[in-house]
């Protein structure tokens, strides 16, 4: 099964989520593709907002880690043309919306990395980062940054 097969059968929206800054989804450098960070928080008709460990539970968190998880390879598909071109994810840093005394910042963000390798197989496997934050953009609950690695399409040459 290809890789836009699979985001089907999940039931994924591919469309990338509206930007709200002046900057790009994503940069590409070679076979690099380095997606900006994609938050719980960037659809208008579904995010998960607020802070783990007042407003937010962590079951909650984790949906909101998936669900950023989920924008960012909407942008990941956006610059690759093809979730089919996508080689390998690489990183993943996850940032988690969170009181002082949470700590359960990787338990929130294996939501996102499980996503990522129920998706892609081994090619979801990834070196990953995961801190809590005072703060997110329109407090969102989790936001998350990929780096993947493409493989190479024979049209650009």
């Amino acid at each position: 099964m290809t890789h836009e097969e699979r985001a089907r059968e999940l039931g994924l929206d591919l469309d990338a989520p509206a930007r709200g800054g002046n900057y790009v989804p994503f940069t590409l450098f070679g076979e690099l593709v380095y997606v900006s960070g994609s938050t719980s928080a960037a659809r208008p008709d579904r995010s998960i907002t607020g802070r783990v460990g007042d407003s937010l539970e962590l079951e909650e968190a984790q949906g909101a880690a998936r669900l950023a998880a989920e924008n960012g390879v909407a942008n990941l598909r956006l610059a690759a043309g093809s979730l089919d071109r996508v080689k390998r994810i690489l990183r993943l840093t996850g940032y988690v919306n969170a009181t002082p005394d949470f700590t359960q910042h990787p338990e929130v963000v294996n939501a996102a990395s499980d996503f990522l390798v129920e998706l892609f197989g081994d090619a979801g496997r990834h070196a990953r980062t995961a801190v809590g934050v005072a703060s997110l953009p329109r407090n969102a609950a989790v936001e998350v940054e990929l780096i993947a690695q493409l493989q190479h399409d024979d049209s650009e040459r």
